[in-house]
């Protein structure tokens, strides 16, 4: 059965839309990427990119269009064969001044090293990616790019019952557990259900909370006492409060700042406003504010609660005192921004998913004077790490330049190209004076790979460098920091930050 591609986009913008909302959505729609060359790994990415909705792709590719092209590549037609773009990169490198991100493929070296010093200095994202017989390289050189949401996967809820506010006081003392009928008693949050068992406590030992193992397993027996008894004196079946204890460690984490977030804090950005201060460092300035003014040394409230057994009314109940304290909190921090810009920007009020990637420029990774030896070396200690695919491909590069081709490309060179590879190799791990071993299994797979492009792996980093590319625009997940290596013949990947 055929499905209509309409029918299929939708579904796709639909659960695209649950992943970052409708501000992210907006921010690809929004967004314009520039992608060099069309081969099979750029067709990948681009297709992977096309399809959450992005707003307007450029292909630049210095290659002339031939027929083999239109045959693998979708963006192409008969039309296209025998066109070739200008050189934009000689004549007119502003040109990419415009762009949302730069995502170059297949590029060699001489070329990403120009390219990166361009969009460097614009401040423009650039993700560099190649697909080089099983293995796959990603690279991306952002000065700063900052994560307003970063989703982790294993985030603790936000519901400061160790530290109350006024409202939330107000609103468990509303509950009297011990005179409640059987169907209100069993529909009782667990939220509440540990904060009222928590001020017993906290009046019975000195007001310090459950804190080890042996506390906590004390306090969830007091949860238990609170458990209603049938007329034969027997323990009913409250599920609400058999969630309760098994939300105890969850419930009870103490309410402080992450310790990323005191770095950001910390950070010369957020302690230097100026009015060339981008919104983001802003905003975190008036949440720094906010906490050292009214929030007592917590983060604004982010305002939500999980799911959990209760009535329509009770859940609801909770659920707004959360959400209007979270709005009050945000109208806070929304002043102390006015305060600095006679503004109001945006509030954010996941403030403790804020987070800051900086990378090294291209140039810095390969200058001799500031490569990472110690990253490098310290990857070698194992020689059959993913960082030895990386010293293979700097390689190659090296021997493009030296014969305008990389190894093994023509069959009947393979065996002549492996002597001049391995000199590529020893000259580059001279010249940064890297005192590492390469096995020669891995200068004969490289020419024997002779630059081919395999869809599988293509398709692989194509749906990864998609990914990566869309964190950058929507300022959401965190993007790798700095290189990725994909190994498929192991099914294997590592990051590196060189």
């Amino acid at each position: 059965l055929a499905i209509p591609n309409q029918i299929v986009m939708d579904e796709y913008m639909l659960c695209a839309d649950r992943l970052w909302g409708d501000h992210g959505q907006e921010a690809l729609e929004n967004a314009h990427i520039c992608l060099i060359n069309a081969t099979a790994t750029g067709t990948e990415i681009l297709k992977n990119l096309v399809l959450p909705g992005i707003g307007a792709f450029t292909i630049v590719d210095g290659h002339t269009v031939s027929g083999e092209d239109v045959g693998h590549n979708f963006f192409l037609s008969h039309n296209s064969i025998g066109k070739n773009p200008d050189m934009l990169l000689d004549n007119n490198p502003e040109f990419f001044h415009r762009f949302t991100i730069v995502i170059g493929v297949q590029l060699p070296e001489s070329t990403s090293l120009r390219l990166g010093s361009v969009l460097w200095s614009a401040s423009v994202p650039f993700l560099l990616c190649k697909t080089y017989g099983l293995i796959g390289y990603m690279r991306l050189a952002v000065q700063e790019h900052t994560v307003i949401e970063s989703h982790p996967d294993n985030a603790l809820e936000d519901l400061r019952i160790d530290q109350p506010f006024a409202e939330f006081k107000k609103h468990i003392q509303a509950y009297d557990l011990e005179r409640m009928d059987k169907k209100d008693h069993s529909h009782t949050p667990w939220i509440v259900v540990i904060a009222k068992c928590l001020e017993k406590w906290l009046r019975e030992q000195d007001s310090q909370p459950p804190r080890n193992y042996k506390e906590k397993e004390a306090f969830r027996q007091i949860i238990r006492e609170g458990i209603l008894k049938n007329e034969n004196g027997v323990l009913e079946y409250e599920e609400n409060f058999e969630e309760a204890i098994k939300n105890v460690n969850t419930a009870l984490n103490p309410t402080k700042i992450p310790s990323v977030i005191k770095d950001l804090f910390n950070d010369d950005q957020c302690n230097n406003i100026t009015s060339q201060t981008p919104p983001f460092w802003l905003m975190l300035r008036a949440v720094k504010e906010f906490v050292h003014n009214e929030g007592c040394g917590s983060l604004p409230l982010r305002g939500t609660i999980p799911d959990m057994i209760a009535d329509s009314q009770k859940f609801i109940s909770l659920q707004n005192v959360y959400r209007e304290k979270a709005l009050q909190d945000a109208a806070s921090v929304g002043r102390y921004v006015e305060s600095l810009v006679q503004s109001v920007g945006m509030v954010r009020k996941n403030a403790s998913f804020l987070r800051v990637v900086r990378c090294r420029s291209l140039a810095a990774e390969y200058n001799v004077d500031s490569v990472n030896r110690d990253e490098i070396t310290s990857c070698m200690d194992n020689p059959d790490s993913e960082m030895v695919f990386y010293l293979m491909l700097r390689a190659i590069d090296r021997f493009y330049q030296q014969h305008s081709r990389y190894p093994g490309v023509y069959n009947y060179q393979v065996e002549e190209d492996i002597s001049k590879l391995k000199l590529c190799v020893t000259s580059l791990l001279q010249e940064y004076n890297l005192n590492v071993n390469i096995k020669d299994d891995y200068v004969h797979e490289f020419c024997r790979y002779g630059a081919a492009e395999p869809h599988t792996v293509s398709a692989f980093m194509g749906g990864s460098a998609a990914q990566e590319a869309i964190k950058i625009i929507s300022h959401q997940f965190v993007p790798f920091n700095n290189t990725f290596i994909y190994n498929a013949m192991s099914q294997t990947s590592a990051t590196l930050q060189l």
